[in-house]
């Protein structure tokens, strides 16, 4: 999930409305939209209970709430809570952009159109608006009029590739495959690097065109673009078996359980190329996989009981074949094979009554031509030898157990499915943002990474944790998660616990550190750096707090910049501009948050100044403690200070050969200084360890 998500639209309305009058309103409102930004939904939906709470009659706190709620696609609650928003203040453009886009996931297409014109009347050229506004109307099938607004959207913004990839779409549901393909090319002339239009056009020649050549080289193309991404893997393992390459549509499936153990369509489909080549014990496992999982998929149960049978496992067999006959009583088929299996186990009568049972279903498939097979309480569509008959995959609504040996794929998406994500206002995101891997920070949580191995070792760390002196285990992390309810309502209740310590001993440096990481973590920054504050003035050479401080700090920073790049910039919801461009421009790449030099105000500057005092002093004390070196290069980015930052990485690196965020960020750094080639080098290196993205910019570089 990205970090900016909504931001523009959250943080417009601090520039429209005024402020309240009470401080402790303005402080919790203020927490609220920390969480927010750093994408705690949960958490900041509690701090906006509050102001709701206390001041029922403001606007934004509803406003704020809404874009939470649409975030964790709560979209009547969304909905609903903008209707309250839109009540208390009419002028907040961005309730109607929110609730918008929480009608059109809830198929009120009308209302959303409705809020769209209202958007559009205040800001006539935004192009979420617009854009939005013409995916409603296919969805309406209201033809002319999308067709009419997607015209304006391009005529208004020629060079914004996601129109074209969106009117794309609208060609294919009104079965203008030449017309969806030219938008296609214009989408990716505009911007070569978008692996999904590569995907996309992909899927249409194949799906069209039946041009698997052309195809594959597409869907290969998005794969060196975007090498993680699982459904790209999965649409050319089809591809590839359309093309009889069976030992490249099995190493596609490898590859997407490699990246999601749990990915039943890849254990499903590798089990069926499994059973094609021989391999049958290594095809049970796949499909019991599956079956752990969806106990009642009949066609795994189908297809093992086969393998079963061809290993001499009759009995095994014939329970799995019980299975399917039950829930499909018309399977001649079925009952052909279970006859067989029970003639060798001896069963000669239940054998002769299957058998008899099969032929007579056969005899009526044949008169009739009424395709049997079919769930027993299912519809009579007949069965004819179509050409999609004749296909090698099936669909996965398709119940029809007489294709229990086809390939499974994704349904063909309708036009709503395929813009499902873009109708959440995240239409930046498709196009790969650059920006440096994040600073470190004290914490209990982090993310699971399947590419990387999350343990950072410090001595200094694992010094700390030995002490017990901190209620749990304490991580060096850069991928901080958000907090689940169960975890907030822990935090909150562990401040409570904190502050009786303090009154009793006002003097002890541990739970005012210990309140600091409870206050950090349900994003009351302030709070946090003043118990860090605290730490210091009792125990000055205490390292994790000076550290922390940096860090919470540096994150505070970072909230406030992107405050006022927003509030600068239109409605349109994009992340705020970085304030620079590359020597050889890479589209989205940033690489710091400040204004360009000469333009930060003191103040920042003194921010800045305070978050590297503090990271010197950890040096300082831990000359060794390599996270330090990193974050202050993080900070020397922000400043746009970058060889400064090129020498903090490059001891990052002397002490940690095999740190991939130093490599990472220190690619970034020579390609923005020019120094391309030293760029790839490094880059190459964080890919080799770890950073997939890495390969991405590679392949930027190099076209």
């Amino acid at each position: 999930m990205y970090k900016k998500i909504f931001l523009s639209l959250i943080l417009l309305i601090l520039s429209i409305t005024g402020v309240s009058a009470q401080i402790n309103t303005d402080r919790v409102m203020n927490i609220g939209r920390n969480a927010l930004y750093f994408e705690d939904y949960i958490l900041s939906i509690q701090y906006f209970n509050q102001v709701i709470k206390v001041k029922p009659y403001l606007a934004d706190p509803y406003f704020y709430r809404a874009v939470a709620k649409l975030s964790l696609e709560d979209y009547k609650g969304a909905e609903e809570d903008c209707d309250k928003c839109i009540e208390r203040n009419p002028f907040i453009i961005g309730a109607y952009q929110v609730r918008g886009i929480a009608r059109q996931n809830l198929g009120n297409y009308q209302g959303a159109i409705d809020d769209y014109n209202e958007g559009l009347k205040y800001a006539p050229e935004d192009r979420t608006f617009l854009g939005n506004k013409a995916i409603a109307e296919v969805q309406l099938k209201k033809y002319d009029d999308a067709e009419a607004s997607f015209a304006e959207l391009i005529k208004k913004h020629p060079s914004y590739y996601n129109a074209y990839l969106s009117r794309s779409q609208f060609w294919l549901e009104k079965k203008d495959t030449l017309k969806a393909l030219a938008d296609m090319d214009k989408a990716i002339e505009l911007d070569k690097h978008l692996s999904y239009a590569y995907a996309q056009r992909a899927i249409i020649k194949f799906q069209y065109g039946k041009d698997y050549q052309s195809a594959l080289d597409d869907m290969n193309q998005a794969l060196k673009l975007d090498p993680n991404m699982t459904s790209y893997y999965l649409n050319r393992g089809i591809i590839r078996y359309y093309m009889d390459d069976l030992r490249g549509t099995m190493d596609d499936y490898d590859r997407v359980i490699e990246l999601d153990a749990n990915n039943l369509m890849a254990h499903y489909n590798r089990g069926l190329l499994r059973m094609q080549v021989g391999e049958r014990n290594k095809a049970i496992e796949d499909f019991s996989f599956v079956l752990k999982y969806e106990p009642d998929n009949f066609f795994a149960i189908y297809n093992r009981a086969i393998l079963y049978d061809q290993l001499g496992n009759y009995r095994a067999a014939i329970r799995d074949y019980d299975k399917v006959l039950a829930h499909y009583p018309d399977f001649s088929s079925g009952y052909f094979a279970r006859s067989e299996a029970k003639r060798k186990i001896n069963d000669t009568a239940g054998g002769e009554k299957d058998y008899k049972k099969a032929i007579a279903l056969y005899e009526q498939q044949k008169k009739t031509g009424i395709g049997l097979g079919k769930h027993s309480g299912g519809d009579d569509e007949e069965d004819t030898q179509t050409a999609e008959d004749n296909d090698k995959t099936r669909k996965e609504s398709d119940k029809n157990i007489n294709k229990f040996d086809r390939l499974l794929v994704a349904d063909n998406t309708d036009i709503k499915s395929k813009y499902k994500d873009e109708i959440r206002g995240r239409v930046q995101d498709k196009n790969i943002k650059i920006e440096i891997e994040p600073s470190f920070v004290f914490s209990y949580y982090e993310k699971e990474d399947k590419v990387r191995s999350n343990v950072r070792y410090s001595k200094e760390l694992d010094e700390l944790n030995r002490t017990g002196i901190l209620p749990m285990k304490l991580l060096i992390t850069n991928s901080e998660v958000s907090l689940t309810t169960d975890q907030i309502e822990k935090h909150f209740n562990s401040l409570n616990d904190y502050s009786k310590l303090i009154e009793i001993n006002p003097q002890n440096p541990v739970p005012y550190f210990c309140r600091a990481l409870d206050y950090m973590l349900v994003q009351d920054f302030a709070s946090s750096i003043e118990d860090l504050n605290r730490v210091i003035m009792l125990s000055d050479n205490f390292m994790f707090a000076y550290f922390n401080r940096a860090a919470v700090r540096f994150k505070q920073i970072e909230y406030n910049m992107s405050s006022e790049a927003a509030t600068q910039s239109d409605l349109s919801i994009t992340s705020p501009a970085s304030g620079f461009s590359a020597p050889k421009p890479l589209p989205g790449m940033e690489m710091g948050t400040s204004m360009a030099p000469g333009k930060q105000s003191k103040a920042l500057s003194m921010e800045y100044e305070m978050v590297l005092r503090d990271y010197d002093k950890v040096i300082e004390m831990s000359p060794t403690f390599v996270y330090a070196y990193f974050n202050r290069a993080n900070v020397r980015c922000a400043q746009k200070d970058f060889r400064a930052a090129l020498t903090d990485y490059n001891e990052a690196i002397r002490l940690k050969p095999d740190f991939a965020d130093a490599y990472f960020n220190r690619g970034l750094v020579y390609v923005f200084l020019g120094e391309t080639q030293k760029g790839i080098d490094d880059l190459s290196k964080a890919g080799e360890l770890g950073i997939v993205s890495s390969y991405n910019i590679i392949k930027r570089l190099s076209d």
